[in-house]
Formats: structure tokens, sequence, C-alpha cells
């Protein structure tokens, strides 16, 4: 098995994952619109589609990739050889579709992989990491490798439930303790609050963690027409309900200082990304 490097090269970029317990909570779209709303701030921003056996950012974006991680996991070509070019000029890594190998990835794939990435880091103010949902092996990977945690939730109760799953395997099997959290596809914005105060509930009671939350976005008909015509509906709809939503939480986000390391922290990012306030 390989080994991760021992002394690993600073950057300043903030490298966030935003991750679920179950699909179908919009997780891949939220990606794609703060990524954009992020380029609107004026940050550099680099999107890796890490659901890789099911990778859908380039559909989702109407982009067709000659190549995607799958080169990069099996040595053929470094990350910056399958990047492409997104909407605001954001970059995206593109994930494989129906490679099953690859959600099974070896420790000296998933080094080879993190390895590659942090040769790019350099370029970028903002790497957003989009993982796969539920709890398997490379979404908990993935979700260490990051200095900051985004939980995606939907007012579904399977959503929730299985929001809390992920985040109590974290906490207990990788020393996880600090999550942030949004509510998709949520009514009002009593209801997203409402549903963070549940959560948090629990969370409280039964983990040893610390739930901030970061905001909601709204169900809005314009995001169902921008999946259609495979655009971000804050490119596509910038006066939209969702659209702001958008703004409002790419703002928060950037505003608020990245998360440092902990002590003697062990993961691959912890050791070799330094976390800046977005703002600088």
């Amino acid at each position: 098995m390989s080994k991760e490097p021992e002394q690993a090269r600073k950057s300043n970029t903030r490298v966030i994952a935003i991750t679920s317990g179950k699909g179908g909570v919009g997780k891949t779209n939220i990606v794609a619109n703060l990524g954009f709303a992020m380029t609107q701030l004026n940050k550099k921003v680099l999107i890796f589609d890490a659901d890789l056996g099911l990778g859908n950012m380039d559909v989702l974006l109407g982009l067709a990739p000659k190549h995607n991680i799958s080169h990069v996991a099996m040595g053929t070509m470094n990350i910056s050889d399958i990047a492409i070019t997104g909407p605001g000029n954001m970059k995206i890594l593109p994930a494989s579709s129906g490679i099953e190998s690859l959600t099974h990835l070896t420790d000296q794939q998933r080094v080879r992989l993190l390895s590659s990435l942090e040769r790019m880091l350099d370029s970028v103010d903002i790497f957003l990491i989009d993982t796969g949902a539920g709890i398997s092996s490379n979404v908990m990977y993935f979700n260490s490798s990051a200095q900051e945690i985004i939980v995606v939730v939907s007012p579904e109760p399977t959503s929730v439930t299985d929001a809390y799953a992920l985040m109590k395997v974290m906490n207990l099997h990788y020393s996880q303790k600090h999550f942030k959290l949004i509510v998709n596809f949520a009514k009002t914005a009593k209801e997203a609050g409402e549903l963070y105060r549940q959560l948090r509930l629990v969370t409280d009671k039964f983990l040893d963690i610390t739930l901030e939350y970061i905001g909601y976005v709204l169900a809005d008909e314009e995001v169902r027409k921008g999946v259609k015509l495979q655009r971000v509906v804050s490119e596509l709809s910038p006066n939209s309900q969702a659209s702001k939503c958008f703004t409002a939480l790419a703002k928060k986000i950037c505003e608020t200082p990245a998360l440092q390391p902990p002590e003697g922290g062990s993961n691959f990012f912890w050791r070799s990304v330094v976390g800046k306030d977005c703002q600088q």
C-alpha cells in the first residue's frame, strides 16, 4: 500500500466536502450552483465529482468530457489532464459512470487521486468535493479528506434519518466533530429552520458533534427548468428564489473563516491544505 506524503506542500485552497445520507436530495445541483455563485464572488472554483461510479456533474451541466477520474485512478493521466471548464469558468473534474470498480478504490488509488489533486490546489480558491450519497468507504474517505463537511438534507423523513446516520458514522469511526447543514427543497425558511432544530436536538443528545446551520434552498420550479436545459439555475434565472438562496449561501460560506486543522490531525488534506477566509 502506498504511503501518503509525510510533508505536503501548503496551499491556501479551502476544501469543502458536500455530502448526503441518501440520494435524491439535490446534492449535485447544490454543488454546481454553489460553485457558480462563488465564481460570481470572484472566486476560482474547482469541483471534484467524487461519486466515482455514478458521476453526473457533467450531465447536469451539459458537458461532454473525453476523460474522467478513472484515468487518474488507474495511473494513465493526471488531474490537470481531465479538468474541463463549466459555467462561470469554474473547473470540473468529471467522474466515471457505470464503472463498478471505482466504487471500491484501493488505498493506493485513493492516495494517487489525492496526490494528483494536491498539485492543482494552488490554482483555485475553493475546492468543492461532490461526494456520493450514503456511508460507503469512498464517501467516508473523501469527507474525511476535507476541511469542512456540509450535509445536505431535504424535508423527507428518510433524508433526515440518513443524514443522522452519516454523521454518526463520521463521528464514531472517523473522529469528525463538526458538520454544517443545508436544507434543500424547503417550502419556507421556517420549515428549513424547524428541520434543523429537530435534527440538532437528536445530534446534541446522542452524538459528540457540533451541527451548524448555514441555510436553505427553496423549492423552485426554475431549478427543474435548469436541470432539463442542463444549466445551473443561478445562471439561467439569477432572480429566481432558488438563485437568491444560492447567492446567500455562497456569501455566508465565503465570509465564514475556514475551520483550522485539529491538533495531530492525520488525514491528507488537513496536512496538505491550510484553510483561508474566502474574503482574502
